[in-house]
Parts: structure tokens; sequence; C-alpha cells
């Protein structure tokens, strides 16, 4: 099996998880928070963002995984990737860069759930 589309979403998004990672890390470093939040809001918000993301980019990659292997044409992929992608990079932003922002929030859930729903659909025997 050719996954080349669920492998190209699936590395840009291991670069923003990396990216939401590194900032828990250097903020736990550069605040000395070992375990915890520490009672630190921004911390927190920032291990929301990288625990969120943890929540539904890897189920989102399956449905996408199962979906390619089933044969679904590119273009479907393509957009369940992309809603999946811009739904967690605006997530991310929101609560990771502190822009705490409505807008961010609802419309990176709107996309990611609308990429997780696309993904179930493609899995559906057709």
């Amino acid at each position: 099996m050719n996954a080349v589309i669920t492998g190209l979403y699936a590395a840009l998004l291991a670069g923003l998880f990396l990216i939401l990672s590194a900032r828990v890390i250097t903020y736990r470093r550069s605040n000395s928070i070992s375990l915890g939040d520490g009672g630190d809001g921004v911390l927190l918000a920032r291990v929301r963002a990288q625990g969120n993301f943890v929540e539904y980019a890897p189920f989102g990659l399956l449905l996408m995984l199962i979906a390619e292997a089933q044969g679904t044409a590119p273009f479907w992929l393509h957009l369940c990737g992309a809603q999946l992608l811009i739904g967690r990079v605006l997530h991310g932003v929101n609560f990771s860069f502190g822009i705490r922002n409505v807008v961010l929030r609802f419309g990176g859930m709107v996309l990611t759930l609308a990429g997780l729903g696309l993904g179930a659909v493609l899995c559906l025997p057709g």
C-alpha cells in the first residue's frame, strides 16, 4: 500500500506537534515547573494545546490512512487532511500562543471535527 497523501499530512502534523511540545518544554524549563502545571495559567494552556492535539490528530490520520488504503480519490483525502491540519493549527495557536480568540478556538474545532467526520464517511464501505 502506498499512503503518500496520509504521509504528507502526518509529517505536517508531526511538525506542529513538535512546535507545541517545544513550547511546553521550554516554558517548563524557564519557569522550573517539572510536573503538572504548578498553577501557572500559561503552562496549563500550552499543555492543553499539546494534549488536545494528541486527542484528535492521530484519530484523523488513522481515518485518512484507512480511506487511502481503500482507494479514496486524492481530492477527498486532501480535503480531509487540510481540514484536520488547519483546524489543529488554529486551535494550537489559540492556546499555545496565548491568542485568546473565540474564532480561532471555534474555527479550529469545527475544522478538526469536519476532518474527522469526512474521514469517517470516507471509510464507510461504498
